[in-house]
């Protein structure tokens, strides 16, 4: 059987020489380079500075600081399917969530092409608005463009690796989203082309520190965690025994003060 298996593998290796360099040596350089290496709790920084899809130069900080949680992407306009997939994800949550980006929450896209225009952001801009269909959110998603060094400054900090394909003139790059609070620290990725709505809109409320979100929003983050290993949040057994034996007290409370108000009353 021993034999076989190293049969089995020579021919693999000889027939497929990007195999054989994967598993002989390292991954092309293309996989090397794109990757997302999470730096939870550092922040990112705010004085960089990027042009709006309105063609206004401004500062990250301008997003942040205002009491709410940061739903931000990095992507590039041209991008021919995967920044165009990861869009239309985080679109497809400010459709589902029951909150307003610019009112509870704030987005953020950040182009990592320095070649592209205000203009292109402007459109990429109105297609999600149209798509989200939500009265007056025009400033609650922006798309910004901005210098080489800038958006990699941005990327580093937020352990996005990205890498230019000469020969297809794209980028490689991974798909995911950032969760910061208001200060820029980060606080959540979420990855893949589709975000779970609950879980985007409990990490939005535990970046927000409860400010934002109802009652059961916050009641839901106490009895769920977030999961490293299962990139979102799971029921946390602990805490849900504590909320079931605190309402089973609750209750029993309340029967007893019902039975002793009935013998409260037939003894008057």
């Amino acid at each position: 059987m021993r034999n076989l298996f190293a049969f089995v593998l020579l021919q693999l290796l000889s027939t497929f020489p990007i195999f054989s360099q994967v598993i002989m040596d390292k991954p092309p350089r293309e996989l090397q380079a794109v990757d997302v290496e999470e730096h939870l709790g550092e922040i990112v920084p705010l004085d960089l500075p990027f042009i709006d899809e309105m063609g206004k130069p401004v500062r990250l900080s301008e997003y942040f600081g205002k009491g709410k949680p940061v739903l931000l992407t990095m992507a590039y306009y041209k991008c021919p399917m995967l920044c165009t997939l990861v869009l239309n994800a985080a679109g497809q949550v400010a459709k589902d969530i029951a909150w307003n980006p610019g009112e509870e929450y704030q987005m953020l896209t950040i182009s990592i092409d320095p070649s592209e225009t205000p203009e292109l952001a402007k459109v990429k801009k109105d297609n999600y608005l149209k798509f989200i269909g939500k009265p007056g959110i025009e400033d609650g998603w922006h798309f910004l463009v901005g210098s080489e060094a800038n958006s990699k400054k941005i990327a580093e900090a937020l352990g996005f690796k990205y890498y230019y394909v000469e020969e297809k003139k794209e980028y490689a790059h991974p798909a995911v989203a950032f969760v910061l609070t208001e200060g820029g620290k980060i606080a959540r990725y979420h990855y893949g082309i589709q975000f779970k709505e609950r879980d985007v809109r409990l990490s939005l409320v535990e970046a927000s520190e409860g400010k934002i979100g109802s009652s059961i929003d916050r009641l839901i983050l106490y009895c769920f965690h977030y999961d490293p290993s299962a990139k979102g949040y799971v029921l946390m057994a602990t805490n849900l025994m504590k909320l079931g034996g605190l309402i089973t007290v609750l209750i029993l409370g309340g029967f007893l003060v019902m039975l002793w108000r009935k013998d409260l009353r037939k003894k008057m």
